[in-house]
């Protein structure tokens, strides 16, 4: 396996290193990738326990369903183009207790992918704190990578998006303009006549657009209607296929005017009737289609056949 730094700081300089490469901006046939989202590891105790501001000082179990995933994705046949884990990577706010332990858990747990396998990683509200600063965006970006970046693969543009900006900047106005102003040239690029013309615009953010629909009221888990509406009419503007995130511990999400809005359950703790999983996503020539697997269905069987046929097209 290659070392740490090569493992989890790639995502330098706005572009992803490990799939930068000219080649990728061209098609070349089906592919598929698996997203997942909040691993949390330190959530299901702090959870059980009613103590999800002070708690998770044990994080073994999602240690352990981490674990299980990785196992899970080293056996696909093929292997997926990449893996990306849509935030909240651990449970313990910036420069609280368990903070350290629990990222070095997850690192010494991740380092078990495939090295063939690239890892992508979105930040969280707990990866930032809720209302992040400047100090807790340059520990993530220490520890993980950049909090904002593209990476093109197979001809696709992904964009890799700092959801937590969106929600409250308010101690970190800079860095949203900043933000901001490179989402733009992202957007403008991918839907101008001299740029070479992706085949599908995916972006992969922690906190979700919308739940169910792009109307509906404010909450904890989507972002507020102004800014949703703003990211949606630019998002479409731009052709972006589907906008895939976490932070719900559910899966949830809907399509309206074309764009899709994904919305996976967890790896670790879960807060309704789904179980510990990830999303299998495959990529065609004309479509984007996707479907949550548990962990124990995918470590048994793989993929669905149906979604494995889609390869060979």
């Amino acid at each position: 396996m290659a070392d740490s730094e090569d493992i989890f700081l790639r995502a330098k300089h706005r572009t992803f290193s490990g799939l930068t490469e000219d080649a990728e901006h061209e098609w070349t046939g089906p592919f598929f990738f698996i997203q997942a989202a909040d691993p949390q590891l330190g959530l299901m105790k702090a959870w059980r326990d009613g103590d999800c501001d002070g708690g998770g000082e044990e994080w073994a179990e999602e240690v352990e369903l981490t674990k299980q995933a990785v196992e899970a994705v080293n056996q696909l046949r093929p292997r997926p183009r990449f893996v990306v884990l849509c935030g909240d990577l651990v449970h313990a706010m910036p420069d609280t207790p368990f903070r350290e332990g629990q990222e070095r858990d997850l690192k010494a747990v991740l380092k078990g992918t495939d090295p063939t396998i690239p890892l992508v990683f979105v930040s969280g509200n707990h990866d930032l704190g809720n209302t992040p600063t400047p100090r807790t965006v340059e520990q993530y970006c220490s520890a993980w990578g950049n909090d904002y970046f593209s990476f093109w693969v197979g001809g696709v543009l992904c964009l890799v998006l700092n959801s937590q900006l969106f929600y409250d900047a308010s101690a970190c106005p800079q860095l949203k303009e900043a933000q901001e102003t490179w989402l733009e040239e992202q957007l403008s690029r991918a839907s101008s006549s001299k740029e070479p013309k992706p085949k599908h615009v995916l972006v992969f953010q922690h906190i979700p657009l919308y739940l169910k629909t792009p109307d509906e009221e404010d909450d904890y888990f989507n972002l507020q209607k102004t800014v949703r509406q703003n990211l949606l009419d630019r998002f479409k503007k731009a052709g972006v296929k589907a906008v895939f995130s976490g932070h719900y511990h559910r899966n949830a999400g809907g399509c309206h005017g074309g764009l899709d809005m994904v919305v996976s359950s967890a790896i670790g703790c879960q807060l309704g009737e789904d179980t510990h999983g990830v999303r299998v996503v495959v990529v065609t020539a004309d479509d984007v289609i996707h479907r949550y697997h548990s962990l124990e269905q995918l470590r048994a069987g793989g993929m669905d056949e149906d979604l494995r046929k889609l390869l060979q097209a």
